[in-house]
């Protein structure tokens, strides 16, 4: 039960102010900048681009709740230790500042704070986008992505989140600042407002020939008081449309087998939402 405890925390959007992006993070950066340019992946379409880019990272070590710590909220990017949440945010942003014509390691911390945190403002934990959903929503109104889940036929996912205000004890930054975990209760109760999409899981097979290479894909959970449970993108790999993902069973990023296949995998597991990347400028 603890290990499910620990494995749910850590699929929450979490925040750390554990030290700044390192020296490691930095030369793996710029390795990554340098394949794209060299082999002229600027050019692709933005999808392509972000697959691209998740696939750099590929047996990148799987390190659960990176972003979870005490002490004062700040972003911090480590390409080196990666979560599924992570691995995507990685990706799509720096897919996202290269499509710009950015390219150093702090145009990638800015465009992660940008989509990590409510309306692209930091101030303090409570700001941090933790529930998937918000995630979502906030990064729809931000012209980050745009949820193609119901035009795939996707079905309503109602919401009933309460998960981080019920186990405050699981956060460091609650337990440090109790005064937090109404503010959180009040945001878990203003999302359960709106609803959601899902592909069931039953239908994925029917609609994966309609996914496309850099597709974030968010897994719905039926685990009390959360949303989604698993994050990722998709690779295209001829006519099968392949779940790149940070996973905490082999402990690695690792690109999985058919997204159908593997949201079958787990009973708890509803279907997925779609979120497709918009190039920047979109709103």
């Amino acid at each position: 039960m603890q290990k499910l405890v620990l494995y749910l925390v850590s699929t929450l959007f979490l925040c750390s102010s554990a030290g700044a992006t390192d020296e490691a993070t930095q030369q793996k950066f710029t390795a990554v900048r340098q394949k794209i340019q060299d082999s002229n992946w600027r050019a692709l379409p933005l999808g392509k681009l972000i697959a691209k880019v998740g696939l750099e990272l590929v047996d990148a070590p799987y390190v659960g709740g990176t972003l979870d710590g005490s002490g004062r909220e700040r972003c911090t990017v480590d390409m080196l230790r990666l979560d599924c949440v992570t691995l995507f945010e990685v990706s799509l942003n720096m897919g996202r500042i290269m499509k710009q014509g950015k390219d150093s390691l702090q145009d990638l911390i800015d465009a992660v704070t940008f989509t990590r945190y409510r309306d692209g403002v930091l101030s303090d934990y409570t700001s941090r986008l933790h529930y998937t959903s918000d995630w979502i929503e906030n990064n729809i109104q931000k012209g980050t992505v745009v949820d193609i889940t119901l035009q795939l036929g996707g079905k309503p996912f109602p919401l009933a989140l309460g998960f981080m205000s019920q186990n405050p004890k699981y956060y460091p930054a609650l337990v440090e600042n109790p005064q937090y975990v109404p503010v959180m209760q009040t945001i878990e109760q203003r999302v359960n407002m709106t609803s959601r999409t899902i592909i069931r899981k039953e239908d994925i097979a029917s609609i994966e020939d309609k996914l496309q290479d850099g597709d974030i894909i968010a897994i719905a959970t039926s685990k009390k008081g959360l949303d989604y449970s698993h994050t990722g993108l998709i690779v295209r790999e001829g006519n099968k449309a392949r779940f790149l993902h940070a996973s905490s069973v082999k402990k690695k990023v690792m690109l999985d087998g058919p997204i159908s296949e593997y949201v079958n995998r787990a009973e708890s597991n509803l279907g997925i939402t779609v979120l497709r990347p918009l190039m920047p400028g979109n709103k």
